[in-house]
C-alpha cells in the first residue's frame, strides 16, 4: 500500500509551507506529494495569505526535492486550455526528472470562478473528455510529426506537439462518483483511478463499476491503480486525535466514520478494509500543515506497518 500526502492549500498556506511538507514527505519515507487545484477557500477558513497555483508550486517543488512523486488531485479543466495544459506539465515533468502525474477532472466550484473571472461552463464533462484526448495525444505524438485535433469545445491545428515529458507517458489520474461516464472515461484514459472521500462500501461499488469498464473498452481492469483519497487524524491516544481532530475544525467520531481517523492500529485497520476493495494507494489529506508530527506519527506507526 502506497501512502501519499496529499495538501489542501487553498485553506491557507504559502509556498515554503508546502515546501517544508514536501520535503518532510520526502524524509518520511511517503511516496508522493500532490496538491488540490483550487483559488479559493472553502468553508470557514480564512485562506490567508492567499492562493498558490497547482503547477508553479509543482515546478519548484520538483526543483526542491528528489525522489517523491508530485501530482494534482485534481487540476480543473476550467482553470486551463489544454495545450497550455500539456506544455505546462510536460516541462514541470522535465524540471523532476520524470516524477509529475496529471489528475485531471472537469472543475466544479463555481464560487472561484466568479472571484477569479475564469469562465464556468455549462457543459464541462464534454470539454474535460476533450482535454484528455489532446493533452494525451500531444504527449504521445512521434517527435517530428505534427497533431491536429477537431472537436465541439477545442481545435487545434498542426500544432508540433512539444515539449515532450521524461517519462513514457506521464501517468494519468481520473476520478469521481459518477456511475456511468466517470467509469467510462477511466477505461479509456486513466492510468490510475482514484475516488474521494467515499466509504468502503461505495469504494467496492464503483472500483467494480470501473472495471467493468475496463473491460467493455477491451482493456485488462488490472492494468489500473485504484486508489482513495481520506482524510487523516491519527493520535497516539484518544485526547491527541481529539486535539489534532479540532485543529482542523472536526469531531474525532465523525472523522473516525467518514476518514482515516483514530490510534496508528484503528488507522492501519481501516486502510486493510479499502485494500481489500483493491485500492493499492491511499491520498491522505492533511489539512494542518504545520503539525509536522503528525506526517513523522503515521510515517513511523502506520506507514511501517504497511510495507
Amino acid at each position: 500500500m502506497d501512502l501519499r500526502i496529499f495538501t489542501e492549500p487553498q485553506q491557507g498556506a504559502d509556498y515554503d509551507t508546502l515546501l517544508t511538507v514536501a520535503k518532510a514527505t520526502e524524509d518520511l519515507g511517503f511516496d508522493a506529494f500532490f496538491r488540490s487545484d483550487h483559488y479559493l477557500s472553502m468553508g470557514s477558513a480564512d485562506g490567508l495569505p492567499g492562493p498558490t497555483d497547482a503547477w508553479i508550486t509543482l515546478a519548484g517543488l520538483a526543483r526542491e526535492t528528489s525522489r517523491i512523486r508530485l501530482g494534482t488531485l485534481m487540476t480543473a479543466g476550467t482553470f486551463r486550455l489544454p495545450g497550455v495544459l500539456a506544455i505546462q506539465v510536460a516541462q514541470v515533468d522535465q524540471m523532476s526528472g520524470g516524477r509529475i502525474e496529471l489528475g485531471l477532472g472537469a472543475g466544479w466550484f463555481e464560487e472561484e470562478h466568479r472571484a477569479y473571472g475564469i469562465p464556468f461552463p455549462k457543459e464541462k464533462f464534454a470539454r474535460l473528455e476533450e482535454q484528455l484526448a489532446i493533452v494525451t495525444g500531444l504527449w504521445s505524438t512521434e517527435t517530428g510529426k505534427r497533431f491536429t485535433y477537431e472537436g465541439t469545445h477545442y481545435r487545434l491545428t498542426d500544432s508540433p506537439a512539444l515539449p515532450k515529458p521524461v517519462q513514457p507517458r506521464i501517468p494519468v489520474l481520473i476520478g469521481g462518483h459518477g456511475a456511468v461516464r466517470t467509469p467510462r472515461l477511466a477505461a479509456r484514459y486513466a492510468d490510475e483511478f482514484n475516488l474521494p472521500f467515499a466509504s468502503v462500501e461505495d469504494t467496492e461499488r464503483q472500483f467494480g463499476r470501473v472495471r467493468d469498464a475496463a473491460r467493455e473498452a477491451g482493456r485488462d481492469p488490472g492494468d489500473l491503480v485504484y486508489s482513495n483519497a481520506l482524510v487523516v487524524c491519527v493520535g497516539k491516544d484518544d485526547a491527541e486525535v481529539a486535539r489534532r481532530a479540532a485543529a482542523i475544525g472536526r469531531e474525532a467520531d465523525e472523522l473516525r466514520a467518514n476518514g482515516l481517523a483514530g490510534s496508528p492500529a484503528e488507522v492501519v485497520d481501516k486502510i486493510g478494509r479499502y485494500a481489500a476493495t483493491g485500492a493499492s494507494r491511499i491520498y491522505l489529506q492533511v489539512l494542518d500543515l504545520d503539525d509536522l508530527d503528525h506526517l513523522e506519527l503515521i510515517s513511523s506507526q502506520v506507514q511501517s506497518q504497511l510495507s
